[in-house]
């Protein structure tokens, strides 16, 4: 089987399922798309790993991550490996220090959480994006992007900095990420 790289496109909220998110994973050399239903915990977790937020105690992917670490194992990539039912399978491909590589099974969502920490890259089988995958077109993806509106844009700096404190209070990670590239926005 062929392996495809993949990278996250993105991170949104689920509209057909309440409390779900989906995060994009786009080909690397390619214009389909692979949309992976998550729950709000990991979306957290990927989402506070991409925009580099330090929490104020190890979140269990982080905990993960530093015991690999002091077991002097790595995490060389991550493969999604299967589909069944709907449901995505991936593994953890580690290689321990004197250079015995294992394959570990996963949850898919886990899987991209730890990838992000530990900067690997992340694959999928050819037969799974044939499968799962949806192909865009680049007009239309410059299209998406063109629409997308900011919906901080508005709020003044001040406003800006006391729902930032509000948000990194109750651990709303995901929120206080979009605030935050606001303000580097308006910083430039």
């Amino acid at each position: 089987m062929r392996k495809i790289e993949l990278s996250i496109a993105a991170l949104a909220t689920n509209e057909s399922q309440s409390n779900n998110f989906v995060v994009i994973l786009k080909e690397e050399e390619g214009n389909r798309r692979l949309p992976v239903v998550i729950g709000g915990f990991e979306a957290q977790a990927i989402a506070i790993a991409i925009e580099k937020i330090q929490p104020n105690r190890p979140l269990t992917h982080d905990l993960f991550r530093n015991v690999l670490l002091k077991l002097k194992v790595s995490l060389q990539e991550i493969i999604i490996s299967d589909l069944k039912n709907g449901v995505f399978y991936a593994e953890l491909i580690c290689i321990k220090e004197d250079g015995t590589t294992m394959a570990i099974d996963s949850r898919t969502s886990d899987a991209i959480a730890l990838a992000v920490r530990f900067s690997c890259p992340i694959f999928a089988y050819d037969f799974i994006l044939e499968d799962a995958g949806i192909s865009l077109e680049e007009e239309e993806e410059t299209e998406e992007k063109a629409n997308a509106k900011n919906k901080w844009e508005s709020y003044p700096i001040e406003k800006l900095n006391e729902i930032l404190a509000e948000a990194l209070e109750s651990e709303d990670y995901e929120k206080a990420a979009q605030i935050r590239d606001e303000l580097n926005k308006r910083n430039q």
